[in-house]
């Protein structure tokens, strides 16, 4: 029997009882040992949670704005398609790029104002955001490699979304959910989720009788064998 009816009171659950280690380790016991993004991916604020359905966007590097005369019409088109995929984003959607460098900033804040306004759950990039101040302000969930002002415009294009990335060695795919908190950032596939997020759940209820009966003097060891769970 399901814990939760639909992804708005999933996510709702994941953020009262859960953390992103407890699921984490769930995904462990599980077999899904490489699930995280990697560790230098973090929130602009520590307080900061992001939860929701991974909507994967392609990045790519160029050097111009834009180049008339190649093969490729999106070399003519600034930014690519990153306002289209933007302008894609739906409730509880995360977007979520990989595959440029770290030479620019991916994501700011009037891409956070569009984000809000659509209902995103937040945004992870494989590499840096700038306008700190704006998206701090707006308290849209940001997660990335770190700050850096210098604009993706004559350096950076999308051109594609939707379709699966892979992140650091981790393949997104569209519907994945995203969770990440001050401790790290992990992709749940989308075939994973009522089993992770029920144990994770579970674990959780777990424990608190576990914590309960440390506070109450039990030995760690015995609360081990008792309960199975530390």
């Amino acid at each position: 029997m399901n814990l939760w009816k639909g992804d708005n009171q999933l996510f709702q659950l994941a953020k009262q009882e859960l953390f992103v280690a407890l699921v984490g380790d769930v995904m462990d016991k599980m077999g899904l040992l490489h699930q995280f993004l990697p560790q230098q991916i973090k929130p602009l604020s520590n307080d900061m949670v992001v939860i929701g359905r991974a909507m994967p966007v392609l990045e790519a590097d160029v050097f111009a704005e834009k180049l008339d005369g190649g093969s490729n019409p999106l070399m003519a088109k600034p930014f690519g398609i990153m306002f289209e995929a933007l302008d894609s984003l739906k409730q509880n959607d995360v977007y979520i790029c990989s595959g440029g460098s770290l030479n620019y900033a991916m994501w700011g804040g009037l891409m956070s104002t569009r984000a809000i306004k659509l209902g995103s759950a937040g945004v992870v990039v494989n590499g840096y955001t700038r306008d700190t101040n704006e998206i701090l302000r707006l308290n849209y969930p940001t997660f990335s490699a770190g700050t850096y002002a210098q604009d993706q415009g004559p350096r950076g294009k999308v051109i594609d979304y939707g379709s699966p990335i892979e992140f650091g060695g981790i393949r997104v795919e569209l519907g994945d959910v995203v969770y990440g908190d001050r401790d790290g950032v992990i992709i749940v596939p989308n075939n994973a989720v009522e089993e992770a997020f029920t144990l994770a759940l579970e674990k959780s209820r777990g424990e608190k009788t576990v914590q309960k009966a440390l506070e109450n003097g039990m030995s760690t060891v015995e609360a081990y064998e008792t309960f199975g769970i530390m």
